[in-house]
């Protein structure tokens, strides 16, 4: 089952040291296999975070990768580090969103030459509207505390198997030839997305920061201590996403934690994996709910009272936006007046378990609603 954990990738030291400087309380875990990971929470307030280090090559990256992701069974994962930049526009310790990953060394060879052919992964829709957002809104600078505003883009990124660190080399002309619209180049993100690929489509999020620009200046730029900085500000751009990846704005896939608060404080989480669906996961259950046939209306009318309550908890903890819940209210406003229509009840209530289909417990108990009447019916 899903953990409801965010798997946090670096291929270098100085890049694991970035991220581990945000986890609190870290503890090391084992793969039986050999491989150190380090468990904890990602900032102070921030969801469960697995940190394992991948070294370098996407090879190796993917390996790993596909082991921290059959281990901890993540909601996402998130590849940080460092990148050389490709574009003159984008400065020295800026963040770079992969919109896409480019395998850049598939290829043929041919008389004529040599011609491309790559793999492309790209980011899911969801996760890169995320990612967009924090980026217009510049919020993951206040968040993760950051002082020097770099700036931070959403964009293609090159991975590859070689350190490109010139601009003349015929390995640079290739990429400008092939991949022109790559913002950064590295050496481990195809790995990973391929990874995350054959895990059902697993979210990968590629988060590099710019340490060098991958035009012969990589020793000195290294020796001006840019590998750290960018580390941080990638590290800095994770902290701010992986709440969203977690919380009431994630899509759940492939599996998706719906909590609802109950009365009196206690939180419960429903986790599905998969195709499968949870029920019902809770400690207690208010009201004169039956999960039985309801003997007369009365029952009928209680169910409806329940069904507000949850999705008033629902809205007021951020499951529900505004406009679902106007709508979602509305159709139990419809059901609790046509009481004496159990078809225009049924109709209604249909329509209220679209809008809500995303909270669990809010769709276990309309769906068992639905059933008595149509039971009825």
């Amino acid at each position: 089952m899903n953990s409801g954990r965010v798997v946090v990738l670096t291929a270098l030291n100085v890049e694991y040291e970035a991220v581990r400087a945000m986890i609190a309380d870290p503890e090391v875990h084992w793969h039986p296999a050999g491989t150190r990971f380090e468990t904890g929470r990602l900032g102070s307030t921030g969801p469960d975070v697995v940190l394992g280090l991948v070294g370098k090559g996407n090879n190796p990256a993917a390996v790993l990768a596909e082991r921290a992701i059959s281990e901890f069974s993540p909601i996402a994962v998130l590849f940080v580090g460092v990148a050389g930049a490709l574009w003159p526009s984008i400065r020295l310790g800026d963040v770079v969103v992969a919109s896409q990953v480019y395998a850049y060394h598939g290829g043929t060879s041919e008389d004529d030459g040599m011609r491309a052919r790559p793999r492309t992964w790209e980011i899911p829709h969801r996760e890169a509207q995320i990612a967009q957002h924090l980026i217009r809104t510049e919020g993951w600078l206040h968040s993760a505390g950051i002082q020097d505003r770099p700036q931070a883009h959403f964009g293609p990124i090159a991975a590859g198997e070689v350190v490109q660190d010139s601009r003349l080399s015929g390995h640079a002309a290739w990429i400008r030839e092939h991949y022109n619209d790559a913002l950064a180049i590295e050496m481990e993100a195809a790995g990973v997305a391929q990874a995350g690929h054959l895990n059902r489509s697993l979210p990968v999020v590629v988060i590099r920061g710019i340490s060098d620009r991958a035009d012969g200046s990589k020793t000195n730029t290294d020796g001006h201590n840019w590998q750290t900085r960018a580390a941080a500000n990638a590290a800095g751009f994770a902290v701010a996403l992986a709440p969203y990846l977690t919380g009431p704005e994630s899509n759940g896939n492939p599996a998706r934690p719906d909590t609802t608060r109950a009365e009196g404080g206690a939180t419960f989480t429903n986790l599905a994996t998969g195709n499968a669906r949870v029920g019902v996961q809770a400690g207690q259950l208010h009201g004169a709910i039956s999960f039985g046939r309801p003997a007369d209306p009365t029952d009928l009318t209680t169910a409806i009272a329940e069904l507000r309550n949850l999705t008033k908890a629902a809205h007021r903890d951020g499951y529900l936006d505004t406009a679902t819940y106007s709508a979602a209210e509305a159709e139990l406003d419809t059901a609790g007046d046509s009481l004496a229509d159990k078809r225009k009840v049924l109709v209604a209530l249909k329509r209220f378990s679209g809008l809500v289909s995303g909270v669990a417990e809010i769709a276990a108990v309309v769906g068992t609603v639905i059933g008595v009447l149509q039971g009825l019916s």
